[in-house]
């Protein structure tokens, strides 16, 4: 049996939450979602300073952040958001979502479920 992969995501971010909360209930999350405040980083192989700056989709000890991480929440959902997920893995698509991704990242505390607190780095919550 293979262990299940980990979607690290800011827990103290509304919009965050409310997107976990979405592919949870729509899309049919096959990770075990955690906010990156209350797990081992250490252990999950990746830092404080990279949780706080992008999703996280960790996998047999391989870390995906950003785009990246969400095209594989989409890639491992299977059909039909796997169609969506596949492209955003190859050059040019992949460049546009790294760019698209940042700019929601850089934009979450004014979208849906977003809070003031969205846009505060990690140590000032």
């Amino acid at each position: 049996m293979t262990e299940q992969p980990v979607l690290l995501y800011d827990g103290d971010c509304g919009f965050c939450a409310t997107s976990v909360r979405f592919a949870e209930r729509r899309i049919g999350l096959r990770a075990r979602p955690v906010p990156w405040q209350f797990a081992d980083l250490e252990a999950l192989g990746t830092t404080r300073e990279r949780a706080d700056h992008e999703v996280l989709w960790i996998e047999r000890g391989r870390v995906h952040g950003g785009a990246q991480a969400v095209a594989k929440l989409l890639i491992a959902a299977g059909a039909p958001w796997s169609l969506a997920g596949f492209p955003l893995r190859v050059p040019p698509l992949r460049w546009v979502a790294h760019w698209v991704y940042r700019l929601v990242a850089a934009n979450r505390h004014r979208l849906p479920g977003g809070t003031p607190t969205c846009s505060l780095p990690a140590d000032r919550r």
